[in-house]
């Protein structure tokens, strides 16, 4: 096995900085989403729904596209970098983290969101019978019962976030320290002719898919099994 170069030890540390960065924006972020998509009744929730759901289907290289225009010189992305004397937020690695939590917004959002339907409306309407706050139900019902959805949604944006390559190579380019994340490494030694560093972190990867896998299934099988 050769020595991993201080390039490719640069492009795991940043692919793991920008993998935990990124979850939990996603916790944060998605978690109101996912439980006012659970709740509501307003009759355009689908529609906000599916935009949120765009990035499953969408090519990653138009998503790269359209994020690659709003984070430049000429975008919002452009205006918000000039707020500290900046130019772009593309290329940068606050503009991949930006691009990664639009990209892996669905992996996080919709399990949270299937966690709180799941649990029905009686736990909340006990918790009101008791004269609970709806921000004390929320914490102290809502979260606890949906916690594999929190789980499933934190290892599904983790691994998302980690296996990026066509919206981060567009978006961030493949500089070295700054944007050059594992993905875009192993396609970097794919393209100069370095088999064994691209073997190495290939088989990295194949090793980390297989553990996200296997994680998944016991979270799944721990859900069907709540009492034991």
């Amino acid at each position: 096995m050769p020595e991993l170069s201080s390039e490719t030890v640069s492009a795991i540390r940043l692919t793991i900085e920008l993998a935990t960065i990124t979850t939990v924006i996603l916790l944060l972020v998605g978690t109101p989403i996912a439980w006012w998509l659970a709740r509501s009744r307003a009759w355009w929730k689908e529609a906000v729904a599916t935009v949120v759901a765009l990035p499953l289907v969408l090519p990653p290289t138009v998503l790269g596209f359209y994020l690659l225009v709003a984070l430049g010189p000429s975008g919002p992305g452009g205006q918000l970098a000039a707020l500290w004397g900046g130019r772009t937020l593309a290329f940068t690695f606050e503009g991949l983290v930006i691009g990664s939590v639009i990209y892996s917004m669905p992996f996080v959002v919709q399990p949270i969101r299937n966690a709180f339907e799941a649990m029905g409306e009686r736990p909340l309407e006990v918790a009101a019978t008791l004269r609970a706050s709806p921000l004390r139900t929320f914490w102290s019902v809502a979260l606890p019962l949906a916690r594999p959805g929190f789980l499933t949604g934190a290892v599904l944006g983790f691994a998302h976030t980690v296996g990026e390559f066509g919206v981060v190579l567009m978006i961030g380019g493949n500089i070295p320290g700054e944007t050059k994340v594992l993905s875009v490494a192993i396609y970097d030694y794919v393209e100069t002719l370095r088999w064994a560093e691209a073997t190495v972190l290939a088989a990295g990867m194949v090793v980390f898919a297989f553990i996200v896998i296997l994680t998944m299934t016991l979270i799944e099988k721990r859900v069907a099994r709540p009492g034991k």
